[in-house]
């Protein structure tokens, strides 16, 4: 029961963040800052990709007794999938964030680290099943 939710939910992660490079490619390829998605840098971030960095980690551990190498897999490719979004916000700027003061390092930085922490928990899953 338990390893079924933790696919399900990490499948969302996975869904959410396919949905969120695809805003972020129409919004890239357009004249306007939006995508296919009504929602702004902020909103997409919070709404698409918080749920994303966070899902694949409640799933390893509400499965963590149960083995599933497909259950690491999963997790793994939500950390692929999120270096990969933080590799491109670092090479192509949003235009809008070379006017701020924000830095997009630091803020691609804070990607990285769940990413990393989800690489390692799927690895582990992998390797005790």
């Amino acid at each position: 029961m338990a390893l079924s939710a933790a696919l399900i939910i990490t499948g969302i992660a996975i869904g959410l963040l396919v949905i969120y490079a695809a805003d972020v490619a129409v919004a890239m390829s357009s004249d306007s800052d939006n995508g296919f998605l009504p929602l702004d840098h902020m909103q997409r971030g919070i709404g698409l990709g918080g749920p994303a960095l966070i899902l694949p980690i409640i799933a390893f551990f509400i499965s963590r007794k149960e083995p599933s190498k497909g259950l690491g897999i999963m997790i793994i490719i939500s950390g692929i999938l999120i270096i990969v979004g933080g590799v491109v916000v670092l090479a192509n700027p949003a235009p809008a964030a070379e006017s701020s003061d924000r830095d997009p390092v630091a803020s691609t930085a804070m990607l990285f680290i769940p990413a990393i922490v989800q690489l390692a928990l799927g690895g582990i899953k992998i390797t005790k099943s």
